[in-house]
């Protein structure tokens, strides 16, 4: 028996090209931050990840949060420049600002936290 899902994902799944443009695109006409969790189904520290993604999504209600699977989207990470999962990136108006690379929870939300401070202390 299937249950009703207890919560909506927040999390975006990036499924082609096409979609990728359309959600930056939006995130940039509305100074919205993008950060943007490069995985793949293979790579287990990405699927331990994925998780603790979710719960990031939740966490920052003014940030746009997408997954991309490398194998799925090959031309969004080859334009990214990935070389390895997972892969953490910021974007801002569209444009990358910042990466990390690895499975890292308390760097990444670290991270996240200075990178939204940052734009809030522009924004006001």
């Amino acid at each position: 028996m299937e249950t009703p899902e207890q919560h909506k994902s927040r999390v975006v799944v990036i499924d082609s090209l096409q979609s990728w443009e359309s959600y930056v695109t939006q995130a940039s006409n509305q100074n919205c931050p993008i950060v943007v969790h490069f995985t793949a189904s293979w790579c287990m520290p990405s699927v331990v990840m994925t998780p603790f993604f979710e719960e990031l999504a939740s966490s920052y209600p003014d940030v746009l949060f997408l997954t991309v699977d490398v194998d799925e989207v090959k031309d969004v990470a080859t334009r990214m420049d990935i070389k390895a999962m997972p892969t953490f990136v910021l974007l801002k108006d569209g444009a990358p600002q910042e990466k990390v690379v690895g499975a890292n929870p308390e760097e990444i939300k670290k991270w996240i936290d200075q990178f939204v401070q940052s734009i809030r202390v522009s924004v006001a």
